[in-house]
């Protein structure tokens, strides 16, 4: 029996030993074919002398309901009692799916200060892997800083775990819960690190900010590094990692701040990197000079703190020909090292590459390992592509074809092509790539192929405008979504080998005898060798904007013949829009020349919306800009229109206008095209169009008072006019009344003099039911614009039942009943629900009760049905009355005189 019990004492003793070691974790991955991934478990552990914990082997389980284990490969001893345990498998996964890569150990580091018991909690990390064709080929990123970190009381501590991610992808973080068994959340046990001021990771950095630690201890916290390609997550890894908090008097090293950089592909960037130490030690020395007059000379000696520098990122680690930052770095004060990189196409990609630098103090003085402080500096640096060359545009009369120079970075895999109306004069910053939405370009097209370097432009076969200067910048685009420098900005005009439409004008409005006088430029560079004609002009009308439903209304023969006047057709109520297409009508020889434009007359819409004014809206469709709108109102006097202002908008407010007259209006525009040879300025006018002003603005809501009259049983409104402040066309008030603070208001009044500003309201005891209610008060303008019912003002009832203290059962007053002097308080009685009264002896006897709000006790004891003698009698009576808020109750409690003159009456 002893030796099992030695024998189990010895494996619990053995088994604690060996479990209290993981520290931290993480797991990454590599796809090697479409289905198959190397798999790298790093675990943390702890070797600080005394525990004897190892793991030669851990089980990895792949989330296809498979596992394998994994021996270890690599054992690398670290700093500050760390050593990095490296396990590596390869894995075939089923097929297509999410899978949930888990390892775990049965038990923490004992001692963790953040997850209760930590000894006894199960370790876990784990990473998930998306398999999809909508995906492709996919590898974690690298986490170059490894999971273990120091921090001290009370100084902001910052931790990066600089991930690299090989295949370019977006990465973001977030803090989560550290995980348990199977690869849960743990619950309960674990809480984040307390700080002074705040504890979060940067989402875009990954910078984990604590400030402040409080408490020296040991910590840990997990990390969410997810993977983004084209806005979908598609991968993520959990790392846990430990944090020791240290005191200590010591001050942090510093990294001189450092800017981002964006670098042209095919460059260098160079920089250097500098830190130095605020803490300086002095040593204090005695000399005694050998020589006459043997003089003593305290010599100071700077001790300064010793420092290693050095760096990791994706430069270093894709690139180690090109990128070279020496390292480490080890002196005292101040330590520098030279970066520098020597960037190629190869290098393009859309989101920047990340590089740390990392400063230790500490050495070279002999300063405990464990109170090393540190700094970081992140940098990220852009590498971008250069621009298309050699744009070129080559314009017809209706189309732009552009051509371009190859783009020099053969991983390209395509053309981003931009149009703008009119220059802009855009010039990319050093890190603008693209070509940004503020300044008026839109993306029109990409060509797919480095090698396919023309486009033509004919707006989706709708032809582009004549007489518009069209501007164009291109880029280039990678697989991942990176696009190169824009290249300079290129414009032209297109030929003017069809007819320039100018004005589209309205001459007479009239809803069947309006007119529109139409005009054009003829075509200055017609091809007549293409088409030699004869020509004839086709003109097209639409009702609407957009030429939705054309239909042929005239022909002119040859080119000179630029003007119709369409008639008969109704101006006042529809916009129209005209094409003119040029034709060769040789008889051989019959087609049409070019796209032809489409051009709209201007739409008048006037809106009577407020008090004295209408508002103007317009709207037209022309291939030519408009840059200014003149208004014209009609003169009743002169009976002609006086231009009254402009707007460069399309929208104008007419004010200070008299409510119920006739305003009539219309628009006169003035634009211009980018070319020569057509009429300038261009200017056509809109129909006219009439309303009348209406005062649609309601007078300001009344300010109401009300107030309590008990001795009438009435309640007394009283407000102020409000043609003080506004309208000053008041006509009538609308006096509203709920008897219950939730009920809806029902009307009690009209007042039709807007002088009188007072109201009493007597609440009807059948109807009503109760003193108290809601009032609300509207007022009406001679345009019955009425302001709305919202301000609600409440009474309470008034509280008016009282009680005698002496009545005479054979006497004036026969009945114990509520004092009422008056036919008002006979009816206030009317507004109690009902009462429940009881009136006592002295010796505590029940003699009378009640629930009739009137009492009406005739002196009797309703026990013997004899009257009660001569004496004092106390009463408690509960009273039930009608309230604001419904019934309420309130108890009054006296006592009252009997007096029956009764000489026969015994107590």
């Amino acid at each position: 029996m002893k030796r099992l019990l030695l024998i189990i004492s010895y494996f619990l003793l053995s088994f604690s030993l060996f479990a209290t070691h993981n520290r931290a974790g993480e797991i990454i991955y590599r796809q090697i074919s479409e289905y198959t991934y190397e798999i790298t478990l790093y675990t943390y552990t702890y070797t600080k002398p005394g525990v004897v914990a190892d793991r030669p082997e851990l089980t990895i389980h792949w989330g296809d309901n498979t596992s394998d284990v994994v021996p270890r490969s690599e054992e690398l001893y670290l700093p500050y009692y760390y050593k990095r345990n490296k396990y590596v498998w390869k894995h075939t996964f089923p097929g297509p799916g999410v899978y949930e890569i888990l390892a775990q150990d049965p038990n923490r580091n004992d001692g963790v200060k953040n997850i209760t018991n930590s000894v006894r909690v199960m370790f876990a990390i784990k990473t998930t892997l998306k398999i999809s064709s909508s995906v492709g080929f996919n590898n974690t990123p690298k986490l170059l800083n490894p999971p273990y970190d120091k921090a001290f009381v009370n100084t902001p501590f910052v931790h990066n775990p600089a991930a690299y991610d090989p295949d370019g992808d977006s990465i973001s973080y977030k803090l989560v819960t550290c995980l348990g068994e199977n690869g849960e959340p743990l619950v309960d046990v674990y809480s984040l690190p307390q700080y002074s001021k705040e504890l979060y990771v940067d989402s875009i950095t990954g910078d984990l900010v604590w400030d402040a630690p409080v408490e020296v201890g040991i910590y840990n916290i997990a990390i969410a590094i997810e993977e983004w390609r084209d806005g979908v997550k598609i991968g993520q890894i959990v790392r846990d990692m430990q944090i020791e908090v240290f005191e200590t008097d010591n001050n942090p090293p510093i990294i001189n701040p450092l800017p981002d950089y964006c670098v042209l592909a095919g460059t260098s960037i160079d920089f250097d990197v500098v830190a130095w130490d605020p803490d300086t030690t002095f040593n204090k020395k005695t000399i005694i000079s050998d020589q006459e007059p043997y003089d003593t000379v305290i010599h100071i000696d700077t001790l300064l703190d010793g420092l290693k520098l050095t760096g990791t990122g994706g430069p270093l680690i894709i690139d180690e020909d090109s990128a070279h930052f020496p390292q480490p770095v080890v002196g005292r004060g101040t330590v520098r090292s030279h970066f520098s990189w020597k960037t190629t196409c190869a290098h393009v990609r859309k989101t920047p590459y990340h590089m740390m630098f990392k400063v230790e103090d500490g050495y070279l003085t002999g300063k405990d390992e464990e109170l090393h402080m540190f700094d970081y500096e992140n940098v990220y640096i852009r590498v971008i592509a250069p621009p298309p060359e050699n744009l070129n545009l080559e314009p017809t009369s209706s189309s732009i074809t552009l051509n371009w120079d190859i783009e020099t970075c053969p991983n390209a895999i395509g053309y981003k092509i931009y149009r703008k109306i009119n220059r802009s004069g855009f010039v990319p910053d050093s890190c603008e790539t693209g070509v940004p939405g503020y300044t008026g370009y839109e993306l029109i097209a990409e060509v797919e192929g480095i090698e396919n370097t023309t486009f033509t432009d004919n707006n989706n076969e709708e032809g582009l405008w004549q007489g518009v200067e069209y501007c164009y910048m291109i880029t280039a685009f990678f697989a991942d979504g990176a696009e190169s420098y824009a290249s300079n900005e290129i414009c032209t005009v297109l030929e003017r080998g069809i007819p320039v439409i100018t004005n589209v004008s309205v001459n007479h409005t009239d809803t069947e005898n309006g007119s529109i006088y139409l005009a054009w430029a003829k075509p200055s560079e017609l091809d007549t060798i293409i088409a030699p004609g004869p020509y004839k002009y086709l003109i097209y009308r639409s009702e609407g904007f957009w030429g939705e439903n054309f239909e042929l209304i005239d022909s002119l023969e040859g080119l000179d013949n630029t003007v119709l006047i369409d008639t008969m057709i109704n101006t006042k109520d529809v916009p129209y829009s005209y094409k003119v297409e040029l034709w060769n009508v040789e008889p051989s020889e019959r087609f049409l020349i070019g796209a032809p434009q489409i051009a709209s007359s201007i739409y008048l819409h006037s809106i009577a919306g407020v008090s004295k004014e209408i508002t103007l809206n317009f709207n037209s469709n022309t291939p030519w800009t408009d840059t200014c709108y003149v208004i014209y109102r009609l003169n009743e006097t002169t009976n002609t229109y006086d231009s009254i202002g402009s707007s460069k908008d399309r929208t104008f407010t007419d004010t200070e206008l008299e409510n119920s007259k006739e305003y009539c209006y219309k628009i006169h525009s003035i634009g211009y095209y980018s070319i020569d040879g057509v009429v300038d300025p261009i200017i056509n006018f809109s129909q006219e169009d009439c309303n009348i002003v209406s005062d649609t603005i309601p007078p300001c809501i009344p300010p109401l008072q009300v107030r309590n009259n008990c001795d009438i049983m009435a309640n007394e409104l009283s407000w102020e006019m409000p043609n003080k402040a506004c309208a000053n066309d008041l006509i009538k008030y609308r006096i509203f009344y709920a008897n219950h603070i939730d009920a809806p208001f029902k009307e009690i009044g009209v007042i039709s003099n807007p002088q009188q500003t007072s109201f009493t309201h007597y609440p009807d005891p059948v109807v009503d039911s109760t003193l108290a209610g809601c009032y609300a008060i509207s007022a009406i303008d001679s345009f019955l614009n009425e302001t709305p019912v919202v301000n609600r003002v409440c009474v309470d009832a008034c509280m008016y039942y009282k009680l005698p203290n002496v009545f005479t059962p054979n006497g004036k007053n026969p009945y114990f009943t509520p004092i009422i002097a008056n036919e008002q308080q006979k009816k206030y009685i009317q507004f109690v629900d009902k009462v429940d009264v009881k009136i006592y002896n002295r010796w505590g006897q029940l003699l009378y009760q009640s629930d009739d709000p009137f009492i009406n006790w005739d002196g009797k004891d309703e026990n013997t049905g004899k009257q009660v003698p001569d004496g004092v009698y106390y009463y408690v009576c509960e009273i039930y009355e009608r309230r604001i808020s419904g019934i309420d109750s309130r108890q009054l409690v006296g006592f009252v005189q009997v007096f029956t003159n009764n000489e026969n009456t015994k107590p």
